[in-house]
């Protein structure tokens, strides 16, 4: 890169009205590196042959190899657009679904995004998802409809054809903005209905007549903005491959001049339905009425038709020359002679309509540039969680106006957000990079190396001297040898100097990905790091007035201080020095690895909040194990893990309790990356990865009506299953502890007979587990107050929190209907596996009022019953909920989470002795064992949230050494939390238990002479399809099917091979959903038998999934290994 040009990109820097932050979105495939590299190729960065060919930013080497982007990567470049120069930080972002994460990185960092749809495919899912992204994050879309050369070469469309197929599309697209909006609309106006309800509520009038309006509000906002049209200038038609693009306002500023139309008429009535009427010489409406050709088919659309049928259809030669002479442009003989007629059309298209002057005009005319920043975003930026705007402090309020004003100013506070890390290599910073040598330089290099020849030459002519000498004296071996071996020992040091050298090159660089959004940042500044949990009111209040990063003070929770050690002006794939960078500008920011994970937000001032988390569309699910192939390499691997957690947004690392070490990534070909990445950059060492580990769940059903033939089950047969179950139950543990009811109660005692539990195991309705799948922040956050209330703090909660979390009480009694579930909601104890799960433990014990679950939603508190009973009973109500808790982290079908299923305690008794030994332990703890007690409090705070609800119990449970008696407090409680666990086991048992899979949502898009394979494909790994529809226009079918994640793995691999190539699937997680299948199903009935034989070996998928997962536990699974064995004999006579 010219110092030139990087002095004008710095210039260009310091004026943000001139700048244009974008990136580019796009399903996979649609051409976003291609686009790239035609902009990257206007700014001579690379030659304009190579635009396409190369894909410059994918600087990857699996990049290149699979043809998919798989990071976002940035460039700037400059743009002369009418009499002022623009600067562009472009950012190209992955389309395949496994990386959408790095979309998000992207978007969170641009004030614009150019759409790139397919002219072929049309819209497909991902393209709905980015659009989706774009909108989340308030940022303005341009559209590109790209690959038109497919229409004429491919589907061989004439331009009347093509001019309705694009019509549809934009259709399309504006369909996927318009249901956006929609929502948006429909949100505010029921937030708008509830305030003026609460209004109407508190001044209710004596008048009964009430007018209700139904009318949406749709009606009344604009939204003639937010669509995609021609005539706007927000669409470009191009065909990146072949370098053209062009949007409407080039075309009519050609014909004003040619045919004396104004430009203003023709950039109305070019795209639509308009036609020329040659006699009247006038634009009239209604072409497609009097079967007349539209404007945009005969003055666009025709002319490059007519091109591409001279240069690639028919190849004529002089068509060709007229068309050349006729636009005025120059085509190098080469380019004429070529044999692939696409080298000379591109040479045409490229100099006629480039498309990087289309696409670079649009971003400059329709993107907003960092000062026109909404007020709307910036709000949504800066109001974290359940937290309102309104609530935050005065001081971080005022930081509002630094956004909107995006000032550069001294006195302006820096703000910074970092949306991802990424690695480099050392030697590609800009400081080790070799450069380029000037003349003097290669002067002395030349005179060093004659002096060194000719040093050379006399010490080879002494050396022959001597070496003649001595052989007359005959003492030569003598004295050669400890010459060889000091040149040996030399060589040896010299091996060993140059070794810590190879170790340091190969050293990793990571560099944060960050925006800029208000003041200077310079190189060596001190800035504040926001954690995500950092509360600004706190830090204000703990901070001394007007603090800076340079004085910091290290107390304050979720904040820390770094200084920004270098800053990089992103190139693709090469980085320049900066030493400044003013507000607006996308940078790098180096020597930041210490401070930030995967992202963050940086500032000067201690008032500024954390930035809202990115929206992340897929949500990472594929484990794997891994270990090294040496274990001595151990310390290699976690080293490269962590530093792979730091680099990727969506990979996450765990040490799970058995001590694997575990990578979860968010599909195949992203999991090959990260794997890829720990071998080649991250350990450098060899890895061997386990097979995928495959998330099941286990739950209850209802018990079912008919049997696996279909056939109505009688009453004694469900009595009978009961029965048997009870039978296993009791043979398994003593039946004086264990009692199983026949409605499914089950009541176990403790080994020391001192408490007894009574449980039962309903199964919730399938509504209900989703939503309380949906809401596990907000219920953690309610766990979080109810601790806060126990422990007497007073914690400042937003209205917005508490309005959710009644209005998820609120839905939660919708989902539980009737009278089995009568006063249930209120009746919550606890939520689980780890506090806030889909699961419920529902407190039905008699005599028993605990405070309520909801209890920071009630101004009043009901105060509970006196009298040591209900009391002592509190103390070990926590022993009931980490039982609880326990219970449902691994159930007993093969260890995995329990879901959907609530645990009702209808019996809790524990006898007075247990009562008065809790007692006297209680009063001797508080005497002699206090500080212990606060240190096991401390550290149970420090546990991870599996573990939380039983180091509560467990903390006050610890045994003291010094105690005379055995069964003190501790044993008690203990014992509870067992028999608790156990009898929550047994319930689960005792009725019909089902697993549950993790199913992804399948979407492939196939021609018609390829649809059956694809079924055959799905059919064999267990899914189905939901619908399939034919896309207008073209011969391409949409499947949408789901598909087990057990399933899924090779499925892309293999759909690509049956059908060579022509459908490729993706997959997005979607649920989790019940496998009809019972796993322990036997034939009972004459039916079942008929139909299935006596062994009814045929293949049990329930089973199957279960006893893969027992057996990858090392948990003992139940199978038979010979089974009806016959002894073998010879039929031969021995000879």
């Amino acid at each position: 890169m010219g110092l030139t040009s990087l002095d004008k990109i710095i210039a260009l820097q310091r004026s943000p009205a001139n700048i244009r932050n974008l990136c580019i979105l796009a399903h996979v495939d649609h051409g976003k590196t291609t686009l790239a590299d035609c902009l990257v190729a206007s700014n001579g960065i690379i030659s304009s042959r190579l635009a396409g060919k190369l894909r410059y930013l994918d600087s990857r080497e699996d990049e290149q190899i699979r043809g998919i982007t798989m990071k976002s990567s940035a460039i700037s470049l400059q743009y002369r657009h009418g009499d002022q120069d623009y600067l562009l930080n472009l950012i190209d972002s992955p389309g395949h679904v496994d990386f959408s994460s790095e979309v998000s990185t992207a978007v969170r960092l641009c004030d614009g995004a150019i759409v790139v749809v397919d002219a072929v495919e049309g819209v497909c899912p991902q393209t709905q998802a980015v659009l989706r992204q774009a909108w989340l994050e308030n940022i303005r879309p341009c559209l590109v409809i790209n690959k038109i050369d497919r229409l004429i070469v491919e589907l061989k469309l004439t331009s009347q054809e093509a001019y309705t197929h694009l019509q549809k599309i934009l259709e399309q697209v504006n369909a996927v903005t318009g249901s956006l909006f929609t929502s948006k609309v429909l949100e505010e106006r029921a937030e708008k209905e509830k305030g003026e309800e609460e209004e109407e509520k508190e001044s209710e009038t004596l008048n009964g007549d009430q007018v209700y309006d139904w009318s949406a509000g749709l009606e009344k906002t604009d939204d003639s903005h937010l669509y995609f049209s021609p005539d706007q200038g927000n669409v470009v038609f191009a065909s990146a491959i072949d370098g053209w693009g062009f949007s409407i306002q080039q075309f009519a500023h050609i014909y004003s001049q040619r045919m004396g139309i104004k430009a203003d008429v023709l950039l109305k009535t070019l795209w639509g339905d308009f036609y020329l009427n040659a006699k009247a010489k006038k634009i009239m409406k209604g072409a497609q009425a009097k079967g007349k050709k539209q404007l945009f088919v005969q003055l666009v659309l025709d002319n490059i038709w007519s091109l591409y049928d001279a240069v690639v259809t028919r190849r004529d030669k002089e068509k060709v020359e007229k068309v050349v002479t006729s636009l005025g442009l120059k085509v190098m003989a080469r380019d004429s002679r070529h044999s692939d007629p696409k080298v000379l059309l591109s040479a045409i298209c490229s100099q006629w309509l480039p498309i990087s002057h289309a696409v670079l005009s649009m971003a400059c005319e329709k993107l907003p540039s960092p000062l026109d920043m909404s007020a709307e975003r910036v709000e949504k930026l800066m109001s974290v969680g359940a937290r309102q705007f309104d609530t935050l402090p005065e001081q971080t309020q005022e930081l509002k106006k630094a956004f909107l004003q995006c000032s550069s100013k001294e006195n302006a506070p820096a703000i910074i957000f970092v949306s991802k890390m990424f690695n480099v290599d050392t030697k590609a910073l800009p400081q080790n990079r070799q450069r380029p040598l000037t003349q003097e330089e290669i002067a002395q290099r030349r005179e060093l190396a004659r002096q060194r020849h000719a040093e050379r030459l006399t010490a080879d002519q002494k050396a022959a001297e001597s070496h003649e000498d001595l052989t007359q004296s005959g003492s030569a071996p003598q004295e050669a040898q400890p010459a060889g071996h000091s040149t040996a020992k030399m060589e040896i040091r010299t091996l060993k100097d140059s070794k810590p050298e190879e170790e340091e090159e190969h050293k990793e660089t990571f560099i944060a990905f960050a925006r800029v959004y208000s003041g200077v940042v310079k190189r060596g500044q001190r800035v504040f790091v926001l954690g995500p949990k950092y509360d600004p009111a706190q830090g204000l209040s703990m901070l001394p007035e007007g603090p800076s990063a340079s004085q910091c003070v290290p107390e304050v929770p979720h904040l820390s201080c770094c200084s920004l050690e270098s800053l990089y002006l992103l190139m693709g794939r090469e980085l320049e020095d900066l030493e400044e960078v003013p507000a607006g500008n996308v940078l790098g920011i180096g020597g930041l690895e210490e401070y930030i994970l995967k992202s963050a937000t940086l500032s000067t001032s201690p008032a500024c909040p954390p930035f809202t988390p990115l929206n992340f569309e897929a949500t990472p699910i594929v484990r794997v194990a891994i270990e090294p192939k040496h274990p001595s390499e151990m310390p290699k691997l976690v080293r490269g893990m962590r530093l792979l957690n730091q680099a990727d947004p969506c990979a996450e690392v765990l040490i799970q309790e058995t001590g694997e070490h575990v990578l979860v990534t968010a599909g195949e070909v992203h999991l090959q990356r990260c794997l890829d990445d720990l071998r080649e950059r991250f350990a450098k060492i060899e890895i061997s990865a386990s097979k995928p580990i495959i998330p099941f769940r286990e739950t209850v059903v209802r018990p079912p009506k008919v049997d696996m033939v279909n056939e109505d089950l009688g009453k004694q047969q469900k009595v009978a299953i009961i029965h048997q179950v009870k039978e296993q139950a009791s043979q398994g543990r003593s039946s004086d502890t264990l009692h199983v009811d026949p409605s499914g109660l089950v009541t176990l005692t403790t080994p020391n007979r001192l408490a007894t539990v009574s449980v039962r195991a309903i199964p919730l309705p399938k509504e209900a587990t989703d939503l309380l799948e949906s809401s596990t922040e907000l219920i953690r956050t309610l766990e979080q107050l109810n601790m806060s209330l126990r422990e007497g703090k007073s914690l400042d909660v937003s209205l917005r929190t508490l309005e959710a979390i009644a209005g998820l009480k609120a839905q939660l009694e919708c989902l539980l209907p009737g009278r089995k579930w009568r006063n249930a909601v209120e009746q919550i104890w606890s939520f689980g596996p780890r506090r806030y799960g889909p699961n419920i433990l529902l407190n039905n014990v008699e005599g028993y009022q605990r405070p309520s679950l909801w209890q920071c939603l009630a101004t009043v508190h009901k105060a509970g019953e006196s009298g040591a009973q209900t009391t002592a009973i509190r103390d070990f109500d926590n022993s009931i909920v980490s039982g609880f808790q326990l219970a449902t982290l691994s159930g007993p079908m093969c260890e995995e989470p329990l879901m959907g299923v609530c645990f009702s305690v209808e019996r809790w008794d524990i006898q007075s002795s247990a009562l008065s030994q809790h007692q006297d332990s209680l009063e001797e703890d508080s005497i002699s064992n206090e500080t212990s007690v606060d240190s096991n409090m401390e550290r149970s705070t420090k546990i991870s949230p599996p573990m939380e609800g039983m180091a509560a119990g467990l903390s006050q449970a610890k045994p003291r050494p010094e105690a005379a008696s055995t069964d003190c407090y501790g044993p008690v409680s203990g014992q509870l939390i067992a028999a608790m666990k156990e009898a929550c086991r047994h319930a689960f048992l005792v009725q019909p238990q089902r697993l549950m899979a993790a199913m992804y949502t399948c979407e492939i898009m196939a021609t018609a002479e390829v649809l059956g394979r694809v079924y055959g494909v799905i059919g064999k790994r267990e899914g189905r399809v939901l619908h399939e529809e034919m896309k207008e226009g073209t011969e391409m079918f949409i499947i949408k099917a789901i598909l087990p994640v057990a399933e899924s793995f090779g499925f892309a691999d293999e759909i690509r091979k049956r059908t060579s190539g022509l459908a490729s699937p993706q997959l997005v997680f979607s649920h989790w959903e019940v496998i009809s299948s019972d796993p322990y199903w036997v034939p009972t009935t004459e039916e079942e038998y008929l139909h299935f034989g006596e062994k009814a070996d045929s293949a049990n998928q329930a089973l199957k999934y279960m006893n893969a997962v027992r057996r990858r536990k090392g948990l003992y699974v139940e199978e038979k290994i010979v089974e009806h064995a016959e002894k073998q004999r010879t039929l031969s006579k021995n000879k």
